[in-house]
């Protein structure tokens, strides 16, 4: 696992495991209170530092009619008051929403109308869109000097969930996936799969309290929270919190403020490559010793070159909301020179399984992963149904993703099942073809989504360019034809100034899909 340490007994850690996220935190504000807890930029906290706003926080709560049970939505961006406010809510045994500010207006309501939230948080002083929808909701600041500023909206009608006092049944998060093939689903994640996710992906990347994680992955995705945030604050780290991604500060983040650990998608690590091209410098980071991928399909040509700028392995790994979200990581000790996403975390068991027949395939073979550990989800909030669709009975997550494993025990990821295009009976999985196209000097991403005519599906490619770089369509299809099958091969190669994405760097395939129909019926 990691070079220098013995491998604990993973069972012995999570059954350990407090009953809590803030308990891991705040536990360390007995053990080293001085050490340094949250850094945004201006000002440092300690543990001591922290424990006290949480404190101070969760007794706002109680005092506002928040009780065990209800869901407090948190509207905000990276900051010291959205970290406080999770923290909180975990104190008072309430459910927090936490929700990306820069969501419209229609989708931050449809969460509000799905969760019922006792009442709603708006980190309004880091976060313009969180002023903004505070503004629209009515709601007035906090007022309390020794806490961040944040604004709160009016107290509202709510039906508190029961309360467990084991970690395994109580829900720690409640995070809404972002919604980009359809009506978005409120994951319930337990204290114990973020405390799973924070501890055993912690230790594999050697995190302790001597380490200063950049956490510009927003809080309000599953990867910014259990990772980046709730990982370092269970080691003892330093959480540098950063509402919003730009390669000039992380520039200097990297130089003067002497972060140790940087995770980010892979959307960012291409505009990282692109900010060291166009200024025609690397960054002089003494203290940076990981770099890890995740989110999103990581390109060869893009880790290659982030492994140039760095003159570091960048990780990689794979996880889904539902799952807290890790379930493999490329290993500290083994760094790989492909695109592997690793084996699985130590206490995850998977199964490659035949989404039509129901058995599992051969080994080597692709089939759909299936997922049991535990940081499974406890289901979709108010959505039996939908739940007993992707667990089983005897608790294994259908993760809809294709996958095959490796004789080297690592996983490869295909594609998504409902993303697979079926071109004149073969299966034609994205994620090939945006390698292939994205491998090509002029483009930086790609994005392929199926069109369906009449008996078939066409492959439709969507690419945006290397700052100052471009090709033509005949270009493009002559480089795929050279390295896909012909079934493989878009019927149309269109380019973007930038390919829609979510706050997280994701990208959006939902409005290609219906931009592929204009584009094929012109």
């Amino acid at each position: 696992m990691t070079v220098g340490r013995p491998v604990p007994d993973f069972a012995a850690m999570v059954a350990a495991l407090p009953p809590r996220i803030s308990h891991a935190a705040l536990a360390w504000a007995e053990r080293t209170p001085d050490a340094p807890a949250l850094f945004d930029g201006t000002q440092e906290w300690s543990y001591r530092r922290l424990s006290q706003a949480v404190g101070s926080a969760a007794a706002h709560l109680r005092r506002l009619g928040v009780i065990g049970g209800d869901r407090v939505m948190i509207v905000c961006e990276n900051g010291l008051a959205a970290v406080t406010l999770i923290l909180a809510a975990s104190e008072c045994d309430a459910w927090p929403v936490i929700v990306n500010a820069r969501l419209s207006d229609r989708e931050i309501d449809t969460i509000r109308d799905h969760c019922r939230p006792r009442r709603i948080f708006y980190t309004d002083t880091v976060s313009s869109d969180a002023a903004a929808h505070a503004a629209r909701h009515g709601a007035e600041p906090l007022g309390d000097p020794d806490l961040p500023p944040m604004a709160v909206g009016p107290l509202l009608a709510a039906e508190p969930e029961p309360v467990h006092a084991g970690n395994q049944r109580q829900v720690g998060a409640l995070i809404y996936t972002s919604g980009t093939t359809g009506k978005p689903k409120g994951v319930m994640l337990s204290h114990r799969g973020l405390l799973f996710v924070a501890s055993v992906s912690g230790w594999m990347r050697g995190l302790g309290p001597g380490d200063r994680t950049y956490g510009v992955l927003p809080v309000s995705h599953v990867f910014g929270l259990a990772s980046t945030c709730l990982g370092t604050l269970y080691a003892g780290g330093c959480l540098h919190t950063v509402p919003r991604f730009a390669p000039a500060a992380v520039w200097q983040a990297l130089e003067q403020d002497g972060v140790t650990v940087f995770q980010g998608v892979p959307a960012m690590y291409a505009k990282l490559v692109e900010h060291a091209t166009v200024t025609g410098r690397t960054p002089n980071a003494p203290a940076l010793r990981y770099l890890s991928s995740g989110g999103s399909v990581l390109d060869l040509d893009l880790k290659l070159a982030v492994e140039r700028v760095f003159g570091l392995p960048l990780h990689n790994g794979y996880g889904l909301t539902e799952c807290s979200p890790t379930v493999t990581q490329t290993r500290l000790d083994a760094p790989r020179t492909d695109t592997s996403i690793g084996p699985a975390l130590p206490l995850v068991e998977m199964r490659f399984v035949d989404h039509v027949t129901g058995r599992d395939v051969a080994d080597g073979e692709p089939g759909e992963l299936w997922v049991r550990a535990p940081n499974v989800m406890l289901g979709y909030y108010r959505e039996p149904a939908l739940t007993a669709q992707v667990i089983t009975d005897d608790g294994w997550l259908k993760t809809g993703d294709v996958a095959r494993l490796e004789p080297d025990g690592c996983v490869a990821v295909v594609g998504r099942i409902r993303e697979i295009v079926i071109r004149s009976g073969f299966n034609v999985y994205p994620e090939e073809v945006e390698g292939v196209l994205t491998s090509h000097p002029a483009v930086t991403l790609a994005a392929v989504v199926g069109h369906a005519v009449a008996g078939n599906e066409e492959v439709v490619a969507f690419v945006q360019f290397v700052p100052g770089r471009s090709a033509t369509e005949e270009e493009l299809k002559a480089w795929a034809a050279e390295r896909l099958a012909p079934y493989k091969r878009p019927s149309r190669i269109v380019a973007m100034d930038a390919l829609p994405a979510s706050p997280t760097g994701k990208l959006l395939k939902s409005g290609l899909r219906a931009l592929a129909a204009e584009v094929m019926a012109a």
